[in-house]
């Protein structure tokens, strides 16, 4: 009886102190009333220290000189064994925000080492404060929130609180991006600046949320600028790593699989250095490509192929170079999964699989691929006779060239011709086998790309044997704008430049709590 007695007297003694605080028209006077309330927290009362968590921070602005001990006594209440006290002490937490938002970051951090909480009932009450300063002030609160990811190298990092924050960032901040981030394009490029931050070691599952979050704001979206579409590609060459080299499966798989979901999603919007760099080397990668990879990117592949292999009645014209990477790139993924070109081309290709598909009828897609492969061969040969007709008049003219400036001309028109041969021969090569309904395809190296340096001599008889520099495939991190291999850009577009069906146009937080205090009974760093 006596316990009870002086718990209903320290309760009783703690409603005065509020009550003459709540009345009083200058609280700062009443600097003893507040003293009281923060000793509360260390009373041996349950009650009592429930009523200090709700009285604490609801006159925390008014006494700036206790404001360390007011807040650490609260975190004291966050602390406690009884769940009913931390609960009380969780909610009480954005009030320390409401007229001194000097405090949100501290006051956020704090919370999002709540995240780990086992209890739902705590769990939920973290959420509930999270959200309520992230609406109070979106951009201090999502800078705090994402130091729990970005800070994956620090010892004090905690695997579990990473993954919470993760996910309450996805399951609550993430859905609700039109209500927060306001103003809108200001606060979606912070946004993205702190995912890039976060992307420096992510798992691929993290990676496609965090993708698929910033493809879906505004700023990404389909009225999206050039070079906004031109940032999402640079963070995912990143993230895939082009700067390894694809003699090993590993690394050329991960540079298919983000080239596949993530890149060609967006192919259109590129520039055209970009679309010619990212078609390169996806045709240089696809021979080391895993037989399940080459499944899943073959459907993309096909697509293109056929948005840039035209039909003769459309009369569209041809991008040679586009042609080039994306029929190596069939051949080498095809090799890999013959099976699933039967229900993307029409072929009949028979492994023994249910994913053969043979009892479909996919007559329409083989007649449509077969007709675009004769009207690109068509285009091919006429270009071929326009180039060869163009070489001869420039042997004709070197012999009459007086200046040197006149005879570098000829000799680079000559060099471009020649280029452009290379391009159109190796399209004739990967063309014509798969005119079959169960072609063979070609998956070594009999085909050289035409930008290859290496290879030395024009046409089909003299391409076979050459090996993909090891400097062919140039890498690009986040902050890398990458160009043309080797001239060749350039050295192709000036052979088609002119000549009928060319078409190529021009090539292209601290984390602490604080207020001084680590590593207490619940973790807070």
């Amino acid at each position: 009886m006596a316990d009870a007695s002086n718990d209903a007297k320290d309760i009783e003694k703690l409603y005065v102190y509020g009550e003459r605080l709540s009345e009083a028209k200058d609280k700062s006077q009443n600097v003893d009333d507040y003293k009281s309330i923060i000793e509360a927290a260390r009373s041996s009362s349950v009650k009592a220290r429930q009523l200090a968590a709700q009285l604490i921070p609801r006159f925390f602005k008014f006494f700036p000189g206790l404001s360390g001990t007011a807040v650490d006594a609260h975190l004291d209440l966050c602390e406690a064994e009884e769940l009913g006290i931390r609960v009380q002490a969780i909610r009480g937490l954005p009030l320390f925000c409401k007229d001194t938002p000097e405090h949100i970051s501290k006051i956020v951090d704090i919370l999002a080492q709540l995240l780990i909480a086992e209890e739902n009932v705590e769990r939920d009450a973290v959420h509930k404060a999270l959200m309520s300063l992230l609406r109070q002030d979106v951009k201090a609160s999502l800078t705090a929130l994402f130091k729990h990811i970005e800070s994956v190298d620090e010892p004090v990092t905690d695997d579990n609180l990473r993954e919470r924050t993760l996910i309450f960032i996805r399951d609550k901040v993430f859905p609700l991006k039109s209500e927060l981030l306001k103003p809108q394009e200001q606060m979606e490029r912070h946004i993205t600046d702190l995912v890039k931050k976060s992307l420096q070691d992510v798992t691929g599952a993290e990676f496609k949320m965090f993708m698929d979050f910033l493809k879906s704001l505004s700023i990404f979206g389909e009225k999206a600028p050039t070079e906004c579409v031109q940032e999402l590609v640079e963070i995912i060459e990143g993230q895939a790593d082009l700067d390894a080299q694809f003699s090993r499966g590993a690394s050329s798989s991960k540079f298919l699989n983000y080239l596949n979901k993530h890149i060609l999603p967006v192919f259109d919007k590129l520039p055209e250095e970009r679309k010619v760099d990212l078609l390169k080397n996806l045709a240089e990668s696809s021979p080391y490509s895993a037989p399940q990879d080459s499944r899943q990117i073959l459907p993309s592949n096909v697509q293109l192929l056929k948005k840039y292999m035209p039909l003769r009645k459309t009369g569209e014209e041809m991008n040679f170079t586009y042609v080039e990477c994306l029929l190596y790139t069939f051949h080498h993924l095809a090799n890999k999964a013959p099976n699933a070109t039967n229900s993307l081309c029409g072929y009949k290709i028979v492994t023994g699989q249910p994913s053969d598909r043979l009892g479909e009828d996919f007559t329409e897609f083989y007649k449509d691929f077969t007709e675009r492969l004769t009207c690109v061969e068509d285009l091919t040969k006429a270009t071929m006779k326009k180039l060869t007709q163009g070489m001869g008049q420039q042997n004709k003219t070197t012999g009459t060239a007086i200046s040197n400036e006149e005879k570098a001309r000829i000799k680079i028109q000559k060099q471009n011709a020649t280029t452009g041969l290379r391009t159109c021969n190796n399209i004739l090569a990967m063309a014509q086998p798969l005119h079959s309904k169960a072609p063979s395809f070609i998956g070594d190296k009999r085909i050289n790309l035409s930008w290859n340096e290496n290879v030395k001599t024009v046409g089909p008889a003299n391409t076979a044997g050459g090996k993909r520099p090891g400097n062919a495939l140039n890498g690009s991190g986040n902050q890398t704008n990458k160009r043309g291999r080797g001239g060749g850009n350039q050295l192709v577009d000036r052979a088609f430049e002119g000549l009928p069906y060319g078409g190529r146009g021009g090539l292209r937080g601290g984390q602490g709590r604080g207020w001084g205090r680590r590593g207490r009974g619940r973790g807070y760093r």
